[in-house]
């Protein structure tokens, strides 16, 4: 491996096992003059050297969402344009809806289900052509639909290593790509692309390449979505639970009945725990709202939890600080289980 520094020397380095961990970078269709300076990306946007009145966010993912929740908080225009069905289709579907009914309700237009035709960019500001025949103007344009693993360079094309149509590393559960001595983790492989996976891939390939055997594949994070307010789930949505047939019931919190919540101002959003509803077990935690990426991994430690500790009595029984967000879990815990009471 020839490793050139910035400034131009180069050293080779070898060895008997490679790990590949060059992240990712935003894809960028061909058709759009990035170079024009009221076009951008999920990278140059952070160098913007005016102020725009109104931008168009382009693809509705994690990213785009939340620098719609960022620029609207700044008190721009947003346009939000969603290529699929709903915003962030792999949340819980609640969770969802709770994003985009914020969004709207902070002067966001979210717009499902739409293509782009093309961009016309002028001196004056954007204008954005859609598949559907609508016409959208604006100061600024931000590309966030996608990114690409950061392969170029690494000469993989002469070793076969294989990659998708994003250029992003194909891996098995070891993180071992088609080549047998070389891995690869973090953004260059894809979803989840999470720092804090990517940081436990790293690991689980260090152990798997010194030849470890049933190296942990990292598959039980919780998702963290940097929204205002914040989103992180940890295990099933009620739409894979319904599909899998598990039965299962539902504990709410409405942070608007926390008390904490209330005297910070930060009464919007939920706590959402679903469990087994014969065993009680707690099969997943959703949460939108402050603080969200902080308190659910008190929800994911109890699913951790061997045998029996894994279930919602949990919650019932721990007496929480108060007042203190954490104190939600009680709330959603015996809302629960007065559910399954009234079932009886």
């Amino acid at each position: 491996l020839c490793v050139t520094s910035r400034d131009g020397s180069s050293e080779r380095v070898s060895g008997k096992r490679i790990i590949i961990a060059t992240g990712s970078s935003p894809w960028r269709p061909q058709d759009i003059d990035f170079s024009h300076e009221r076009i951008y990306d999920s990278d140059t946007i952070l160098q913007m050297k005016h102020t725009p009145k109104k931008i168009i966010i382009y693809g509705a993912g994690v990213i785009g969402c939340e620098y719609a929740s960022i620029f609207s908080g700044l008190g721009l225009k947003v346009d939000l344009i969603n290529t699929r069905e709903r915003l962030l289709e792999f949340l819980d579907d609640e969770i969802s809806d709770a994003l985009s009914y914020h969004l709207r309700n902070q002067g966001v237009m979210v717009r499902h289900r739409e293509a782009y035709q093309s961009v016309e960019a002028t001196e004056k500001g954007i204008t954005l052509h859609l598949e559907s025949g609508k016409k959208i103007h604006a100061d600024a344009f931000l590309w966030c639909n996608g990114r690409s693993g950061n392969i170029e360079g690494l000469g993989l094309e002469a070793l076969g290593i294989a990659v998708d149509h994003r250029q992003q590393i194909i891996v098995n559960r070891q993180y071992q790509t088609n080549v047998p001595s070389i891995y690869a983790v973090g953004d260059v492989i894809g979803w989840p692309s999470l720092a804090s996976a990517s940081f436990d891939q790293g690991r689980a390939a260090a152990a798997a390449a010194r030849g470890k055997e049933n190296s942990r594949f990292v598959d039980d994070f919780a998702t963290g979505i940097y929204t205002i307010p914040e989103i992180s789930s940890v295990g099933k949505t009620e739409r894979e639970l319904t599909e899998e047939k598990i039965p299962y019931e539902v504990g709410r919190a409405l942070f608007n009945d926390i008390a904490r919540a209330q005297i910070r101002g930060e009464t919007v959003g939920m706590l959402k725990i679903l469990f087994h509803a014969e065993t009680l077990e707690v099969l997943g935690v959703h949460c939108f709202g402050a603080d969200a990426t902080e308190i659910i991994h008190i929800g994911q430690a109890i699913m951790k939890q061997q045998d029996k500790g894994n279930t919602i009595h949990y919650f019932v029984t721990t007496t929480f600080n108060y007042p203190t967000m954490a104190e939600a879990y009680r709330v959603a815990a015996l809302n629960g289980i007065n559910r399954i009471y009234q079932r009886a």
